[in-house]
């Protein structure tokens, strides 16, 4: 699958996982562990409960979504109620894909990283101060 192109029928949520593994298989090795019992999933769509609770305007604004209990968080004593996940949103990365000049690799990697940010204790502001000093 090349995933520059722009023609044909839309890259399918197998294809998506598939470019989200290689995304984190290219992360280094201290990261990956950090990572490991994190599912990575493919949703077509934010659910409207989180449109709502985030106060977007439309679904198309999240690309990604992480869910769960962020490592600085997490206690040894605790008890995990659910599984920590990724959560990464086809509709709307196919539509900042189709209307930008980023490739769908570049687009699904930078959302993974984003959200994994978040599993790590992040926030938005963070990532940005971070994103500004590379």
């Amino acid at each position: 699958m090349t995933t520059t192109r722009r023609f044909g029928p839309p890259p399918s949520d197998a294809d998506l996982h598939a470019l989200a593994d290689g995304a984190l298989a290219a992360l280094p090795a201290a990261f990956r562990r950090l990572v490991q019992g994190v599912a990575i999933l493919i949703e077509e769509f934010p659910a409207e409960d989180v449109i709502e609770s985030m106060g977007l305007e439309s679904g198309y604004d999240l690309l990604g979504l992480y869910q769960g209990v962020s490592l600085d968080q997490k206690s040894v004593t605790g008890v995990a109620h659910d599984v920590d996940r990724i959560l990464l949103y086809r509709a709307p990365i196919l539509l900042a894909w189709a209307e930008g000049e980023d490739a769908l690799e570049d687009l699904v990697r930078n959302t993974l990283i984003h959200e994994i940010g978040h599993h790590f204790g992040l926030s938005d502001d963070d990532m940005a101060r971070l994103e500004g000093a590379v």
